[in-house]
């Protein structure tokens, strides 16, 4: 598909997620504070992990959209082994976290785990999707650097039939599950910051993007990493 349109500058939407951090840190810090400060190496640990890779990513795509500096300098590879390391210490993190952190919620055994296994549930269907019909490699953000990608109808399959941003509506359930299964308050807390503020990623630097190298196919519709 060809886009006659010029691409998104490197800060494009960029507005919107400074001011999301800078509206979502304060509140973290104390929210944190209200929690009696829990494991302050760790939980920042999870909460900077989730900010690196975001700003990683926004300024890979844009570099590569505007010059292709991000395949001429690390490489398609090189962008997807950093993209996956954060991806996976994202969860390390937050597991380690939950885990030092057990019982400090305080919720009744039978509400979490309800919680749990539904959140699991739709979590792993969600990932399961992601596997099955969409692939990790155009999830990472392979239609930026191979235009291959970019002739590929929109999924509907699996949890994109209900919606077409199952990675952020529901994959971050896997999230929610890891915090009520341990009963962690700073889980739960950075969980949250995570979860709003992978909304601020898709609003400030996916949307944008996909608006670009989609064009009319999406009509105005939101798109799934």
């Amino acid at each position: 598909m060809k886009n006659h349109r010029n691409p998104p500058t490197i800060w494009t939407g960029q507005l919107l997620h400074a001011v999301s951090l800078a509206v979502l840190l304060p509140l973290v810090w104390i929210a944190w504070t209200l929690l009696q400060r829990p494991f302050p190496l760790v939980f920042w640990l999870t909460i900077a992990i989730p900010v690196v890779h975001q700003v990683y990513v926004w300024l890979a795509w844009r570099l590569e959209l505007s010059s292709g500096a991000t395949s001429k300098t690390i490489g398609f590879r090189g962008y997807v082994i950093l993209f996956f390391l954060l991806f996976v210490g994202r969860f390390i993190a937050l597991i380690t976290l939950a885990w030092l952190d057990q019982g400090s919620l305080g919720l009744p055994f039978t509400p979490r785990i309800i919680l749990t296994v539904i959140s699991g549930i739709l979590g792993l269907y969600a990932m399961y999707s992601v596997v099955r019909y969409f692939g990790f490699k155009r999830a990472a953000g392979a239609d930026h650097i191979d235009p291959k990608y970019r002739e590929m109808p929109l999924v509907k399959q699996g949890i994109f039939r209900f919606t077409e941003n199952g990675m952020y509506a529901y994959a971050f359930l896997l999230h929610w599950a890891i915090a009520f299964g341990f009963d962690s308050g700073a889980a739960l807390l950075a969980t949250a910051f995570c979860h709003a503020y992978i909304w601020a990623h898709y609003y400030a630097t996916e949307k944008p993007d996909m608006d670009f190298l989609y064009g009319e196919q999406i009509q105005g519709s939101e798109v799934s990493i």
